[in-house]
């Protein structure tokens, strides 16, 4: 079989279930641990992950032979069994359905990076309904009437 080149550079977002803010700072960087470990278990690279307690962002090299679907829901399965299994959340966690998902160019990359990594900053000024509606808008992705987060049924 030939070898396979390539470049995937891919920015995921995604939020708990009904985009409550579930994701706890005293346990935000054990989940960030365990997803790392699950992508780099599937042979990705983790370039960047970062959050606010009601989403969150993974930057990845995407190895081509895995759609980014299949990823995403192994991600999402994985980790939710982790923080039940590790009673992290006092609440009942899932993952929302549905995600946004951004390919960037190579020169973009500690953009992006920087980016994930400032959640923190960034969500002081625009919420996040603000930033991911202008991260479609940016990427000329059309919401219509697409069930992604309750607001935007």
């Amino acid at each position: 079989m030939a070898d396979v080149f390539s470049q995937l550079y891919i920015h995921l977002v995604f939020s708990p279930k009904n985009r409550l803010a579930l994701i706890h700072p005293s346990w935000e960087e054990r989940l960030h641990k365990y997803i790392t470990g699950v992508i780099q278990a599937r042979g990705h690279k983790l370039l960047a992950i970062g959050g606010m307690p009601d989403h969150i962002h993974i930057f990845v090299g995407l190895k081509p032979a895995e759609a980014i679907a299949d990823l995403v829901k192994e991600i999402k399965n994985a980790s939710n069994d982790f923080v039940k299994k590790e009673e992290l959340s006092p609440a009942k966690f899932d993952w929302q359905n549905g995600y946004g998902t951004f390919s960037y160019s190579r020169s973009h990359i500690d953009a992006v990076c920087k980016y994930i990594l400032n959640q923190k900053e960034h969500h002081r000024k625009k919420t996040f309904r603000e930033e991911f509606l202008k991260l479609c808008d940016d990427f000329g992705i059309e919401i219509g009437k697409k069930d992604f987060f309750e607001w935007f049924a």
